[in-house]
């Protein structure tokens, strides 16, 4: 066991842009890339080691083998072999549709056992005008919602934001949202591919056709409740430790760093997901294994490591993320 990097998954979209493989100092001839899947257990699309001994082996190969060693006690016990985030990057060129992701339970009841999809934003970068929408902004019923998508007004009733970067967001299970256009976003969450399409703008496919909507589907899963502000606020401090999102799924917390920074594990029983995005330097375990770690890559460190020292070249921004 040591820190662990993988091969990058890239997804080409109808609405993705040209920024993931420079920021990720990658060359590749594919273009319109909307998602890098930095670390998934999603089955069809598991993450391959890239470094170090274990380079070909998939993320389910490696927790069928080592288990709790590499994911945590509890976290095998509750998941098993599947790993229990989904870390990407995003890149909307365009809007991305308006949608909507079940909770545990309707997942698992709809889509034969799956977990549902809770996860966060947060804005790594911005285009001049960049938005997003989360949450609803005054209360409608689940039939004015219907009559909303059929005569294009959904909009109306949903935050829109004006974002920049360092932005956070938390989107649990049942919370309409939309990556708007502009916006370069980490997201952390859930091993869930489910996502429930409430419009899409009147937009075509790659293959020409518009895209399937799941309105019915949808209406179900929808959480009709109204909050004043869906933004996350923190205060970040150099060099310290923020905490920017506390659930049953994740912790995730972000650091800024100019100076070496070391992060007891010993009692934390779970993998460390630790996320660049800014800067480089290295990453270390408490036995002596040395990875560097640059803007763009994601980093898995085991649970049977004790404690990880981050050692960056000037300034680096890392999250991380465990549970």
């Amino acid at each position: 066991m040591y820190p662990l990097k993988f091969k990058p998954i890239l997804k080409t979209l109808v609405w993705g842009g040209e920024k993931i493989a420079p920021f990720k100092g990658i060359t590749t001839e594919q273009h319109n890339i909307g998602e890098s899947w930095e670390l998934s257990g999603v089955k069809g699309n598991e993450s391959t080691v890239s470094n170090g001994p274990l380079a070909g082996r998939t993320i389910t190969e490696l927790i069928e083998e080592y288990g709790e060693r590499l994911i945590g006690k509890a976290n095998y016990e509750k998941t098993g072999a599947q790993f229990p985030l989904l870390v990407k990057f995003i890149d909307a060129r365009q809007d991305l549709s308006i949608q909507v992701h079940p909770d545990d339970a309707l997942a698992a009841k709809r889509h034969n056992g799956s977990k549902g999809k809770t996860e966060m934003w947060y804005v790594v970068s911005t285009d001049k005008d960049a938005h997003l929408m989360s949450g609803l902004s005054k209360a409608i019923t689940p039939e004015e919602y219907v009559e909303r998508v059929e005569n294009h007004t959904i909009t109306d009733v949903l935050h829109d934001y004006k974002v920049s970067p360092g932005d956070v967001f938390f989107l649990p299970a049942g919370r309409i949202h939309s990556i708007g256009s502009g916006s370069f976003i980490a997201e952390i969450q859930q091993t869930s591919d489910i996502t429930y399409r409430i419009y899409d703008f009147g937009r075509l496919g790659l293959d020409g056709k518009p895209r399937e909507l799941h309105t019915e589907l949808a209406k179900d899963a929808i959480d009709y409740s109204v909050q004043e502000d869906y933004r996350t606020h923190y205060t970040g401090r150099k060099n310290e430790e923020t905490t920017l999102i506390r659930c049953k799924y994740f912790t995730t917390s972000l650091l800024e760093i100019d100076s070496p920074f070391e992060k007891d594990l010993s009692s934390l029983d779970s993998f460390l997901i630790v996320i660049c995005t800014y800067g480089k330097g290295e990453i270390m375990d408490d036995e002596g294994h040395c990875e560097s770690i640059r803007q763009g890559e994601t980093v898995l460190i085991p649970a049977s490591a004790r404690s990880v020292r981050l050692v960056p070249d000037g300034t680096m921004t890392v999250l991380t993320s465990f549970v």
